[in-house]
């Protein structure tokens, strides 16, 4: 009988901390959700959370994401990420790290899937864009437009607007919310999803691990982008520590590996060993902290499911270089003025006419909110296509 293979240290000391994890990660429970704005009667064969990443799935908004611009517009390449695909890449990192803590694997799947549902066409280009025209308005928050699909712009039930989900999924959509837009939220919802952006805490740990996640994932396949792209290569990225090193134990695993499948490998392992830092980290985290239960993590000082701090570096460090050669590359930056100058045009033609845009739009008495919801919700082609139709001029 062949003895078994001694484990590594790695992995004995991962092994350890997730048996710490197991005891001590206070996972958000369906059957203690804090509920939905408006009550219903609980399925018969699904847990709350469940509901809610189906509904989600099955959005208008969601089918949308396919053709909403990563950092690559959709008619540049039929390989480049998008919103969905981005989406779905955060919901498998995020399911993968809440299995091995123990957290509710279903409600980080429905808070990924939903994250980007408030994106506008273009990605960054098009938020700042209706920022800017919504100066006078309330401005523009694409965390708080993803909150706004899921509370008012899907109609998709007779009973009532939105998804109506659970107060959980809607605490970690909004993972960003400026302090006048909390206000306005916290007065309605006095106790809910905003409070923490006034009087400080955190939200769950699922939660807390999408923005993680999200954070890990476009990181990864933006490397993955913006080499197949031809806009930046592979001999610019080892200059950071945390590509140069995956590189390096790539290479002296598999001798002779080069082109695109030395990349993948190279991203395979960047992910993997940001995936066991988070586990390791947040099982210390947790361990140290002891929070007793869900409620109790909302009132930690800090998040507790996080990166070390060496990981975090490296990661911020990946984070600049992408910044500066990728999203500000002369190229990236050519087709954001166009995607730019379409948006605040169909801006102007719809709030000079709403009669250009569908009846459940331009029938509503906030003309100008009712402009940024429609162009917030559209692709990147049928907003190319309506500036085309508007203006009669072609930019892409």
């Amino acid at each position: 009988m062949p003895c078994p293979t001694p484990a590594s240290p790695r992995r004995s000391r991962l092994t350890g901390r997730l048996e710490v994890a197991a005891r001590a990660a206070p996972a958000s429970d369906p059957a203690r959700s804090r509920g939905r704005r408006l009550p219903e009667p609980p399925a018969p064969t699904r847990s709350e959370f469940q509901r809610d990443r189906d509904r989600i799935i099955h959005s208008t908004a969601f089918r949308r994401l396919v053709y909403k611009t990563q950092v690559f517009l959709n008619h540049e390449g039929d390989l480049f990420r998008t919103r969905l695909t981005h989406s779905l890449e955060v919901a498998q990192l995020g399911r993968s790290i809440a299995r091995s803590l123990g957290l509710d694997e279903d409600l980080v799947e429905a808070i990924a899937l939903a994250h980007d549902l408030g994106h506008t066409p273009f990605g960054h280009a098009g938020q700042d864009v209706l920022d800017d025209c919504m100066h006078e308005h309330g401005g523009f928050e694409h965390n708080l437009q993803s909150l706004r699909v899921v509370d008012h712009l899907e109609q998709r039930y007779p009973d009532f607007d939105g998804l109506n989900l659970c107060f959980e999924t809607r605490e970690g959509i909004l993972k960003h919310c400026s302090r006048r837009h909390a206000v306005v939220i916290e007065a309605i919802e006095p106790g809910g999803i905003a409070t923490r952006f006034i009087h400080g805490g955190q939200p769950s740990l699922e939660a807390q691990l999408c923005n993680l996640a999200d954070e890990v994932a476009y990181n990864a396949h933006d490397v993955d982008d913006g080499v197949r792209s031809g806009l930046i290569e592979l001999e610019q990225l080892l200059e950071v520590d945390l590509v140069r090193e995956h590189w390096q134990s790539a290479r002296d695993a598999h001798p002779g590996l080069a082109g695109k499948r030395l990349l993948f490998e190279t991203i395979r392992r960047m992910l993997s060993a940001q995936v066991y830092d988070i586990i390791d980290a947040t099982s210390a985290a947790l361990a140290e902290a002891r929070p007793a239960d869900a409620d109790a993590v909302r009132h930690a000082a800090k998040p507790l499911l996080c990166f070390s701090p060496e990981m975090r570096a490296r990661s911020t460090a990946l984070k600049r270089f992408l910044f500066a050669n990728l999203y500000r590359h002369p190229q990236v930056q050519s087709t954001r003025a166009r995607a730019e100058q379409v948006l605040r045009d169909l801006f102007a033609a719809y709030t000079a006419d709403a009669a250009q845009m569908p009846a459940d739009f331009a029938d509503r008495p906030d003309r100008e909110r009712a402009c940024a919801d429609y162009i917030a919700g559209m692709t990147d082609r049928f907003a190319i296509r309506e500036h085309q139709r508007l203006t009669g001029r072609s930019l892409f």
